[in-house]
């Protein structure tokens, strides 16, 4: 009686669970890997790379590359003519044949791919293994990436240092047609005596397209060595460029790192007062000027800065709802915007006219 009720007990509670003797069943699919070494998809599919060359596992580069060169000769597509018994291992097309041929000397003729391919002849059990090495080969970029970087950054430089000498002459043109500016270079130019030279005469004589366009040269060099030109418009320095800003990274990332710390001993650990360049740098971040913006106002810009004392948070706040209303009154004043103004309030987005003749 009680081996009878255990063994009702026992498939009584396997029924309540049928999932436990299945689970096995369910986990052997994936812990099996296929015991052969020849997968198709990989290098040359169900054939072995060695047979379809005919060379053998021990075979130097200069055989594989005979026997690759004979059999490409032999089945070429514009060369091949079918004949019983023809192709590696069988019959096939030319064109498979050919393409065969191909992919087991692609695979044998370089090293390290040849290595994996070994490697997965002699051990069919890593069965993902070899996927990973076979197309972790195969997509891999042809050309260093190193190299596309660097290539890439050179040519972004080079447009770079173009574009901003180009900028730079413009605004050197520009302001050799303000009268200010060139009054002044013409000054100077007559009292160096360099526009006497490019009125000489005798054999020397130039026609007069040729002096205007000397006399030009010689104001627009005076403009460049006497302006200071900052901000978008400033002349093209090496150093800027993103070639040596990438080089100069870590130059530029220490220099940082030293100057914080510097910041945060000196002002918040030991309290010290900030200084002429730390106010102006407190400034400039709370307006969120770049360097370049910041250095391109004028200096009486920045004396009134300092003097208002704007590097503390709540002279800044009380600044900018003065600009903010300065700002909305020129707007108010100016005849543009009143007329956009009008323009809104009577025919603009949203409205409905209704005209009645």
């Amino acid at each position: 009686m009680a081996a009878r009720l255990a063994w009702r007990r026992g498939p009584g509670a396997a029924g309540q669970r049928p999932w436990l003797l299945l689970a096995p069943l369910l986990l052997v699919p994936l812990l099996v890997r296929p015991a052969e070494a020849l997968v198709e998809g990989l290098y040359c599919g169900t054939r072995d790379c060695y047979e379809v060359l005919g060379v053998s596992r021990s075979a130097s580069k200069a055989e594989i590359a005979r026997a690759y060169r004979q059999l490409a000769r032999r089945y070429h597509p514009d060369r091949y003519r079918p004949e019983p018994g023809d192709g590696p291992g069988g019959a096939p097309p030319s064109a498979e044949a050919f393409l065969l041929v191909a992919t087991a000397y692609e695979t044998l003729k370089d090293e390290e791919t040849r290595k994996d391919y070994d490697y997965m002849l002699d051990h069919p059990e890593e069965y993902y293994s070899h996927y990973y090495h076979y197309y972790s080969r195969r997509l891999a970029p042809k050309v260093d990436v190193r190299v596309v970087i660097l290539v890439s950054v050179c040519a972004i430089s080079v447009f770079q240092y173009f574009s901003w000498w180009n900028s730079y002459n413009k605004a050197i043109s520009y302001l050799a047609t303000v009268p200010k500016y060139r009054i002044q270079a013409t000054e100077i130019a007559k009292e160096q005596g360099l526009l006497k030279k490019a009125k000489e005469k005798g054999k020397n004589k130039k026609s007069k397209e040729e002096i205007r366009d000397e006399e030009e040269n010689i104001i627009k060099n005076i403009i460049k060595s006497k302006i200071d030109i900052k901000g978008g418009y400033q002349k093209p320095q090496v150093r800027d460029l993103l070639l040596f800003q990438v080089l100069l990274a870590p130059v530029h990332l220490c220099s940082y790192i030293a100057w914080y710390c510097r910041w945060v001993y000196n002002f918040n650990i030991k309290g010290k007062e900030y200084g002429e360049e730390e106010r102006l740098y407190i400034i400039r971040k709370s307006m969120k000027m770049s360097q370049s913006q910041f250095d391109s106002l004028e200096d009486h810009q920045k004396e009134m800065f300092l003097k208002r004392e704007l590097w503390i948070k709540e002279n800044y706040e009380v600044y900018k709802q003065e600009q903010e209303e300065e700002l909305k009154k020129k707007l108010a004043n100016d005849p543009r915007w009143k007329r956009y103004r009008r323009w809104m309030k009577n025919e603009g987005p949203g409205r409905l006219t209704f005209v009645d003749d």
